[in-house]
């Protein structure tokens, strides 16, 4: 019943087109890692920390943003407008989501699979995305912005 399942929204997908699949880094382990790691090392980006208990990443953060490390903790991708934890989206994971820390989300802006408990300097408040609806707008925003398909999300960023 399951497999029967899965090949229905497989087929759904393919007759939507596009915009409905799912982005390239959530089924691709190499181009989502090095996606994720562009963004690590990435001084615009800087996804952190390896270690959430690593005080000096926040501190880091805490300075860049002219605010207070307690401040910079509050400020991560679980609340960040571009985490996707849409239905859609989970549907779109290899498996487990969720640990003890939080859970795993892909991020539109730097097209990764990211966790939630975790930052970046280009952190915007308002997320996550929760719908469907609202996460298939931001799969038209990026094939919009980048022109022809989904080349943002079939292409490593470093």
């Amino acid at each position: 019943m399951k497999l029967l399942r899965e090949s229905i929204r497989m087929i759904l997908r393919e007759a939507e087109g596009d915009r409905t699949s799912c982005p390239l880094p959530t089924q691709d382990l190499e181009l989502n890692t090095k996606n994720r790691n562009a963004a690590i090392k990435s001084e615009h980006i800087e996804y952190g920390p390896l270690n959430l208990a690593d005080e000096d990443y926040w501190e880091h953060l805490a300075e860049h943003w002219g605010t207070s490390t307690e401040v910079a903790k509050q400020s991560v991708c679980g609340n960040c407008a571009a985490f996707d934890i849409s239905p859609r989206m989970l549907e779109c994971m290899p498996g487990e989501v969720q640990d003890p820390d939080g859970r795993l989300g892909y991020c539109w802006m730097h097209s990764f699979k990211c966790h939630s408990a975790r930052s970046c300097y280009t952190h915007a408040m308002g997320g996550p995305i929760t719908t469907d609806r609202v996460s298939l707008s931001w799969a038209e925003k990026s094939q919009g912005v980048m022109g022809e398909g989904r080349r943002r999300h079939l292409r490593v960023l470093g």
